[in-house]
C-alpha cells in the first residue's frame, strides 16, 4: 500500500487550478483534520476517473475518519486531489488497508511518471470550507516563508471576503508545516469566479 507520507521539494512558485467539485466536499465543520495532497500528470484520465468512482462506491464506505475530497484535472492533464481525514492516525490506517494497496496499483498506472504526495496536518477552512454547491474550485499551490501570518490573513478576511466577493462559499489553507501550502477556494460557478 502507498504509505502516507510527504514529498520533499523547495519553493514552488503559486500555480493557480480551476477544477471542478469532487463527489464529496462535506465540510468539516470545524473540527480537527488532516488533508492530503496527492498530484501527478495523467496519462489515462477515463481509467482515472473509473478508479475514483469504484474507490468512491467500494472503499469509501470502509475507509474510517475520511471526511471528503475535493479532485480535479488541470488542463495540461495534472491531476490534483486534496482528501480529508480527520486525523493522520485516520490517513494511514486508510492507507494500510489491503483493498485500499490494491487500488492504488492499479490508479497509479492512470499516471504518466511519479505521484507526489504533501501531508498537511493542520489545515483550516474558512467561510464554512468546501461545499457540494460549489460549482467550480479554484486550487493555489505555493511556498511561504510565514504560513501562520498566511492563517491570520485569512482568519481575519473571515466573513468581509464575502461581503466583497459573493461568489466565494468557502474556502481552506493547508501547509505542510515546511511552508509548502495549497489553498482551495470554492466558488457558485466558473463563470463568476472570473
Amino acid at each position: 500500500p502507498r504509505a502516507v507520507g510527504g514529498s520533499g521539494g523547495g519553493p514552488r512558485r503559486v500555480v493557480h487550478w480551476r477544477v471542478r467539485c469532487g463527489d464529496d466536499v462535506p465540510a468539516g465543520g470545524g473540527k480537527a483534520m488532516f488533508v492530503q495532497v496527492i498530484q501527478g500528470k495523467v496519462s489515462d484520465e477515463r481509467q482515472l476517473r473509473r478508479c475514483m468512482d469504484r474507490w468512491a462506491e467500494e472503499l469509501q464506505p470502509g475507509a474510517t475518519g475520511y471526511l471528503g475530497s475535493t479532485s480535479g484535472i488541470r488542463e495540461d492533464g495534472t491531476f490534483i486531489l486534496l482528501v480529508r481525514f480527520e486525523s493522520h492516525e485516520a490517513a494511514v490506517r486508510n492507507s494500510e488497508r489491503l483493498e485500499q494497496g490494491a487500488w492504488w496499483a492499479e490508479t497509479e498506472q492512470c499516471f504518466d511518471g511519479p505521484v507526489s504526495f504533501m501531508d498537511c496536518p493542520d489545515p483550516m477552512e474558512w467561510l464554512g470550507g468546501g461545499s457540494d454547491d460549489a460549482g467550480f474550485v479554484q486550487i493555489m499551490e505555493g511556498h511561504t516563508t510565514d504560513s501562520d501570518r498566511l492563517r491570520e490573513l485569512l482568519t481575519q478576511s473571515g466573513d468581509s471576503l464575502h461581503s466583497v466577493r459573493p461568489e466565494i462559499i468557502g474556502g481552506m489553507f493547508a501547509s505542510n508545516g515546511d511552508g509548502d501550502y495549497v489553498e482551495a477556494v470554492y466558488f457558485t460557478n466558473e463563470s463568476e469566479a472570473r
